[in-house]
């Protein structure tokens, strides 16, 4: 059986990557690019440097820096209207996964209308939006490198995962030099969202082999760099490795599919505005726990390419081992369960079948080497607590 693999037309990786937009813009005919970003990229002086860019290739380019962290339906509004009206060919996208998947949508809902419901999964959109430009500032999402966008609705508290070739960038500029200034807590969060990606990805019922070594590749640089750029956020070496890994896994669960952890992760982060990240994070120990006899070659993989298990190991001390590091992880990167986030219990438990439901609906689970009925999600939301 073959793969359908999709990438963005133009991949350029490492530092100073993100400062060839001009030059890239040119070449493929575009002109009048609206940068989509949010206040925390503006403050920090990189929007400056990518006009300046811009206008070194006589682009000028227009800004719209309202997005916000899990970007919601009504935060991309503003956008997708000025997109409307703005007559623009393309759309710059910098910053986090949050600006990254709000100009995705922008680029989709500016050229074609409708609300973002209408295009969420099941519905795959495949049609071309406005080209996007993406620079990420975050070794964590992937976005720059996927078909899928994640927008809130907030009437309905539902993380809608919207899917097709008119989500995937045209272009990605993956400049590790950009993630320098990210701090702990975020660069701890956006990791373990990457590694989860890569391990997601390479158990996901929809693997292939050209997945595989790219989810492979990525975690043999997460595993052992995390750590480094959650203490030491200068280490220019492991956020270099961290970027790249983290592209990678993009690159792997993009044409692979995630499975439960981010189908579970998705109403934990509509409901209680938990940070993507930080929701897998909590989640990937239980998942993977309730996951691994169902794929236990699989994960003892995983363990290896990390970096915590070797080739002498047999498949059940591999796994020990992969078990005994995830919930090390957390601990050493301060990831909260739901109650030391604040999340109040009683909501919480009151809302399990909705979530369960919302996280069947988002149609991950069922990639899930072990696929998990709507009472065994709640038992692991139960578990996780």
């Amino acid at each position: 059986m073959s793969a359908k693999i999709v990438l963005p037309r133009v991949l350029q990786i490492g530092a100073g990557a993100s400062s060839e937009v001009g030059p890239i813009l040119k070449s493929l005919g575009l002109n009048h690019p609206l940068i989509v970003t949010d206040k925390v990229m503006v403050l920090l002086g990189y929007i400056e440097s990518l006009q300046k860019s811009l206008v070194e290739s006589e682009i000028n380019a227009d800004v719209f820096d309202d997005t916000v962290p899990e970007p919601t339906v009504a935060s991309i509004q503003a956008g997708v209207k000025q997109v409307r009206n703005g007559n623009y060919d393309c759309v710059i996208a910098l910053g986090g996964g949050s600006p990254i998947d709000s100009a995705k949508a922008i680029a989709i809902l500016g050229k074609y209308g409708g609300e973002m419901r209408d295009y969420k999964f099941p519905r795959i959109v495949d049609e071309p939006g406005l080209p996007v430009i993406a620079i990420p500032t975050t070794a964590g999402t992937g976005s720059e490198v996927t078909r899928v966008t994640i927008i809130s609705d907030e009437i309905t508290d539902e993380k809608m995962m919207c899917l097709g070739i008119g989500f995937m960038p045209t272009v990605a500029l993956v400049d590790y030099e950009l993630s320098i200034s990210v701090p702990a807590r975020t660069t701890a969060d956006t990791g373990i969202d990457a590694m989860t990606h890569a391990i997601e990805a390479y158990v996901s019922k929809k693997a292939s082999a050209y997945t595989d070594t790219q989810a492979i590749a990525a975690m043999k640089l997460i595993g052992p760099n995390l750590r480094k750029v959650y203490h030491n956020g200068g280490d220019r070496d492991a956020r270099e490795q961290m970027m790249l890994g983290s592209t990678l896994a993009g690159v792997a669960f993009s044409n692979a599919s995630v499975a439960l952890v981010h189908g579970m992760s998705r109403p934990i982060g509509a409901a209680y505005h938990v940070p993507h990240g930080l929701s897998n994070a909590m989640l990937l120990p239980a998942v993977t726990e309730f996951s691994i006899p169902a794929a236990a070659e699989r994960y003892a993989d995983c363990a290896r390419a990390i970096g915590v298990a070797d080739n002498s190991d047999d498949t059940e001390v591999a796994n020990n081992k992969l078990m005994d590091e995830l919930h090390a992880l957390n601990k050493e990167l301060q990831v909260p369960s739901p109650e030391e986030f604040g999340i109040d219990r009683q909501h919480f438990f009151n809302n399990l079948q909705t979530m369960a439901e919302q996280a069947l609906a988002s149609g991950s689970p069922a990639n899930n080497p072990r696929a998990p009925n709507a009472e065994e999600i709640i038992e692991l939301y139960k578990k996780l607590w």
